[in-house]
């Protein structure tokens, strides 16, 4: 939902400094995968409760992952790159309920398995509704840089990133949270599987279509 607001606001600063690894001969592939290897370490830091260093981990990650794409628009944005960018994404995102239910599993675990198979509901509808979209070239007039079709909803990545933040600073926390933002996740997988099946219906494949 305001995914098309923060990328306008974070467009300019992400251009400037992707001029930097541009610059030393650093690939926009090479900053994700180092951008998820940061991120990884926000496992155990959240595992062992020490939650500030863990926000610090999300928010390098989320960092790298904004300057993997504006290093991509430099260089050329390809499907290799996009694949292997949302690929990450969607395990960093998947970890982090996870780090938490292994902090307090008689408190978190459940909320935190809820949460992940809400995400298996967004990230599903997500990917199946991009590679049909793309299959009939179907345009994005909404977010026209992304090598794939993002279909919105009311849980977007700025929606995720602030409900990790919550829970850094709020670990007590942590259930609740989960379980207002996982329900919130399956109103974004309905709103998708529906939106997703009619666009589908209306843009036959094109050597169908007549």
């Amino acid at each position: 939902m305001l995914d098309r607001y923060s990328i306008a606001v974070i467009r300019w600063p992400l251009k400037q400094a992707a001029k930097i690894p541009d610059k030393i001969g650093l690939t926009a592939n090479q900053v994700t995968v180092s951008g998820f290897l940061i991120g990884l370490l926000a496992l155990p830091a959240i595992t062992y409760e020490y939650y500030w260093l863990g926000l610090l981990f999300i928010a390098l990650n989320r960092i790298f992952d904004g300057l993997d794409g504006a290093l991509a628009r430099r260089q050329g944005i390809t499907d290799a790159g996009g694949f292997l960018d949302i690929t990450l994404d969607f395990l960093f995102y998947s970890m982090i309920p996870f780090a938490f239910a292994l902090a307090n599993p008689e408190q978190n675990a459940v909320a935190a398995t809820f949460l992940v198979f809400s995400f298996m509901g967004t990230g599903s509808s997500f990917l199946a509704f991009a590679i049909m979209a793309s299959k009939r070239n179907i345009e994005n007039p909404v977010y026209q840089s992304k090598s794939l079709y993002y279909i919105g909803g009311l849980t977007e990545g700025t929606e995720t990133i602030a409900c990790f933040v919550l829970f850094c600073l709020f670990p007590g926390y942590f259930a609740e949270i989960a379980w207002t933002f996982g329900a919130l996740c399956w109103i974004t997988t309905a709103t998708r599987i529906w939106a997703g099946y009619q666009t589908l219906k209306d843009h036959p494949p094109q050597d169908s279509a007549g």
